[in-house]
């Protein structure tokens, strides 16, 4: 995958499944590093690179949801069309799991092969609670914000040089989950595996579980010791959880 959208943290290309991953706001690729050297060699896995961060500092970042799906779902197309007997499936975390879902909804309408299943991480689906306008939140308030949620990047927001060039970013990525809007269609017919903190701050368990509406296929659930960023103390666990999930699916069909 030779796109600018597509990272791979591996030495080599496997030959197995194909793993796509969605960073969370103000996240990029590198937030899936570790989980890339813990799946089996001979998983594929690559992260979704959004402009306005890392190696794309100097790309505007989107604004809404719509245009980033867009963009993301027909970089994805390409590399679906040059090998297009490789099965895959979608990872996302946070609002990374709104990007996937909806990079799933649209690539469902087109020709292509439809995911063999979608990990949708720390987020309820998309009409679980009335709508947070974090479209008007100040640079305060998405720090505050963002400190709440915890995870690895907080050494970054005491670094004022680092700071200045995140928090384009975040402010890019909370303006556009502020405005994303969802608009109702029918369940995916790709199986769905939910994933959640048992102690995340912002997204109850329960809230996680309203994914189970969004497919007409198998759904999977599964609850982890942590807050919003369980991931990075549970890398090894969510690894098994994916080959799982990909296992039973590719065993169904």
């Amino acid at each position: 995958m030779n796109s600018t959208w597509f990272r791979r943290f591996t030495t080599a290309e496997g030959n197995g499944p194909r793993l796509v991953c969605f960073p969370h706001a103000g996240g990029s690729a590198t937030a899936y590093m570790q989980l890339a050297r813990t799946l089996p060699a001979h998983f594929d896995m690559v992260a979704v690179q959004y402009p306005g961060r890392q190696d794309r500092y100097r790309e505007a970042p989107f604004t809404s949801v719509a245009p980033l799906v867009e963009a993301v779902a027909g970089e994805l197309a390409r590399e679906l069309a040059a090998d297009p007997g490789r099965p895959y499936a979608l990872f996302g975390h946070s609002m990374g799991a709104l990007v996937a879902f909806e990079t799933a909804r649209l690539l469902a309408g087109s020709e292509l092969p439809s995911p063999q299943r979608l990990f949708l991480s720390g987020r309820g689906a998309p009409d679980v609670r009335a709508k947070i306008r974090y479209d008007l939140y100040d640079d305060d308030a998405v720090l505050a914000q963002v400190r709440r949620l915890g995870g690895t990047d907080q050494v970054m927001l005491d670094n004022p040089d680092v700071l200045e060039m995140v928090l384009p970013a975040l402010r890019a990525d909370y303006r556009a989950l502020g405005a994303y809007r969802w608009n109702g269609g029918a369940p995916l017919a790709t199986p769905i595996t939910a994933l959640i903190g048992d102690s995340d701050p912002v997204v109850t368990v329960e809230e996680a579980r309203t994914w189970r509406e969004q497919t007409s296929g198998d759904f999977a659930f599964k609850v982890f010791p942590g807050g919003h960023f369980y991931l990075s103390d549970h890398v090894d666990q969510v690894a098994a959880t994916l080959v799982e999930g990909l296992l039973a699916t590719t065993s169904a069909a």
